[in-house]
Order: C-alpha cells, then structure tokens, then sequence
C-alpha cells in the first residue's frame, strides 16, 4: 500500500474528500458557489472547528449573526458552536477550502513533529 493518495477535484459546488483521500485525522471539502448562492442553511458543529481558505472569488459570512466579508486570499477560522452559514456576492461566486479537525487536538506541528533525515 501507497503512503500517499492522490485525486483530482473537479469544479463541482462540493467535494468531500475524507473518503476520497482516505483521511483519519481531518475533513477537506473543496466549495464553489455561483454569484448570488448560498448555503442552503445554518450550521455548527458538535467537536470540529472549521478553518477556511478563500481560493477565488468574493462573499461573506454570517457567523452567530455578525457578517463577516470574504475575498481571495482570507483565511478563518470558526469555532465549532458558533452557528454560520456563506454566501457567494451578487455579482461574483466564491471558492474556498474548509477543513474541519477537532477542536484542542493538535498536539505537535512543524518543527516538533517534523523528522528532518540526514
């Protein structure tokens, strides 16, 4: 078996890629929204916290009431009970990366869990 999986995302409005990358420690969806669309509802989470990556495109969203706008390059992070929901602008869709991991559990990044081979 492979350390690695790779796929190929193709400009759908979702793509969950927890089953497609065989992923045990995060979910990655990839979302692209036309001009004037939204996410058709409210949500929060139970455990996960959410970190966004706006790709193309201009929006916004609406996190426990308060907007907050969006254009490429921004980066957010939402806690798990906060309610949100995303809009695409009138005149312009949005793309972004939301990935989703447990809220506290990072215990090691970069350079602690980094193995440098010499």
């Amino acid at each position: 078996m492979a350390n690695f999986n790779k796929v190929s995302v193709a400009n759908e409005a979702r793509t969950e890629l927890h089953d497609k990358l065989q992923l045990t420690g995060a979910e990655v969806s990839v979302n692209n929204l036309p001009a004037g669309a939204s996410v058709p509802f409210v949500h929060y989470h139970k455990k996960n916290e959410e970190i966004y990556s706006i790709t193309a495109g201009r929006g916004k969203a609406v996190i426990d009431g308060e907007t907050v706008e969006l254009k490429a390059g921004d980066w957010l992070r939402i806690s798990p009970a906060a309610r949100r929901q995303f809009f695409a602008a009138e005149n312009e869709g949005i793309s972004y990366v939301c990935i989703q991991v447990k809220e506290n559990s990072l215990e090691e990044y970069t350079n602690t869990d980094g193995v440098v081979e010499k």
